[in-house]
């Protein structure tokens, strides 16, 4: 039986109405959902699926729903009878819809929902602390400087300015290509120096621009692995920046789906956004972005909710893969539950482990130092040393420390050992259940 689904939209970032646009066309298809409307004031209502599939033009005006129930704030719908049991579809974009605070209610909660965690969010959306993480699996990144209302930072942009003559500045954490600034002048230097004055309370990222080919490209966990979808290409006219006018309106923008490259450079532009996938520790799916530059890829960013929108890259991307959009989202439903099936068992084997250890001290003492699962598949005494400390976390039910430990491990052994991991976990605790220990 499936599982009771609500598409969760809307939200308090710059991509509101990008949102509203992606759920229309995610309840085009999921049909048996409800739709729960996060409006810019914080609170929630409940929408009727005909309302929001009537509703035109999403990116030109903002959808103003006929309440038919409504809670003050999401934290209170969340609480709610009517979210138990319930599985989150997060058509969210932007803001804290993106940037982990949505996730880590629903976290807090036991609420299974689609996409990322909270932890590899809150990476994902801090384009600084992304391109850092990324870079250390050896992908190429700009380089690049922090700025912010701090006249001392003004300084390092000048400087990068000089040293390349045309950047980008970009704010640290946003989406839709929100208040991107490519700065090939002096006097657009100072215009993007006067912004970034105007706004103390957001930092910035000024990175050196790349002469080359947009591409980005989405990346799927099958049932098999993760899977690099067709690349797309984003071609500019002459004097236009890819903003939320080109991205939604089509304004001087044309997308390319798949895009017109050769085969080595579809595999590089690929590579870069499965190690970005993994680096980052997303799931689901996720969108990069990359320049396809004279001496190869470099990467711009991740995603981690990126557009489903019928205009979108991930819809154009799955159908040139000959993957149908249903299927597609019948799968970030399941990733959502076995996610939240996973996290359920780790918030209960300390009481399992109390009872497997009942009267016998040394087993107890081998229990604690190193769980029978870790023995099965990590090969490297460092490896045990995380599991061993994951394990420890679990039995404090420190849930967040036990999700660190393991996203350590993940860095130290490489996925392949971590989906292992996993696999076998569940059998161990299918031997549980037998047990009648779980």
């Amino acid at each position: 039986m499936p599982p009771a689904l609500a598409i969760l939209f809307g939200g308090d970032g710059s991509e509101h109405r990008v949102s509203v646009a992606s759920a229309q066309n995610v309840a085009s298809i999921l049909d048996r959902a409800s739709l729960w409307f996060w409006r810019p004031d914080g609170s929630v209502a409940s929408v009727a699926r005909s309302e929001l599939l009537a509703f035109e033009s999403p990116f030109e005006r903002d959808f103003s729903p006929e309440l038919s129930h409504s809670w003050p704030d999401l934290a209170a719908a969340l609480d709610s009878s009517e979210a138990r049991g319930l599985t989150f579809f997060l058509a969210l974009h932007g803001g804290s819809g993106e940037d982990g605070t949505v996730q880590a209610l629903l976290e807090k909660r036991g609420l299974a929902f689609t996409g990322s965690g909270s932890e590899a969010s809150r990476l994902a959306f801090d384009k600084l602390a992304a391109r850092e993480r990324v870079s250390t699996r050896g992908v190429r990144v700009a380089e690049a400087c922090t700025v912010t209302a701090d006249a001392a930072t003004h300084e390092r942009l000048a400087k990068l300015f000089e040293t390349h003559e045309k950047i980008v500045v970009k704010p640290v954490a946003d989406g839709s290509s929100h208040g991107v600034r490519i700065v090939s002048h002096e006097r657009e230097l100072d215009a993007a120096l006067v912004h970034i004055v105007a706004h103390p309370g957001i930092r910035h990222l000024a990175e050196a621009f790349i002469e080359g080919r947009e591409l980005t490209v989405g990346i799927i966990e099958e049932e098999d692995g993760l899977k690099a979808l067709p690349c797309s290409e984003v071609v500019l006219e002459a004097g236009r920046t890819f903003d939320f006018d080109g991205k939604y309106l089509g304004k001087g923008v044309r997308e390319i789906t798949p895009a017109d490259v050769s085969a080595e450079e579809s595999r590089a532009a690929q590579s870069v956004a499965l190690s970005a996938h993994e680096a980052v520790g997303c799931r689901g799916y996720s969108r990069t972005d990359v320049i396809m530059g004279k001496e190869g890829p470099v990467f711009l960013e991740i995603n981690t909710l990126p557009g489903l929108t019928r205009a979108s890259f991930i819809p154009q991307q799955l159908e040139a893969a000959g993957i149908e959009m249903r299927r597609f989202l019948e799968r970030q439903i399941e990733i959502a539950v076995e996610a939240s099936d996973w996290s359920s068992a780790s918030r209960r084997k300390a009481r399992t482990i109390e009872k497997m250890a009942q009267g016998n001290a040394e087993e107890k003492q081998r229990d604690e130092d190193e769980p029978e699962f870790s023995r099965r598949f990590v090969k490297g005494e460092g490896g045990r040393y995380i599991i061993g400390k994951a394990w420890e976390f679990a039995k404090a039910d420190d849930e967040d420390g036990f999700r660190e430990a393991l996203h350590k491990l993940k860095l130290y052994d490489g996925m392949e050992a971590f989906e292992a991991g996993l696999q076998a976990f569940r059998d161990f605790c299918h031997e549980l259940r037998q047990k009648g220990l779980l």
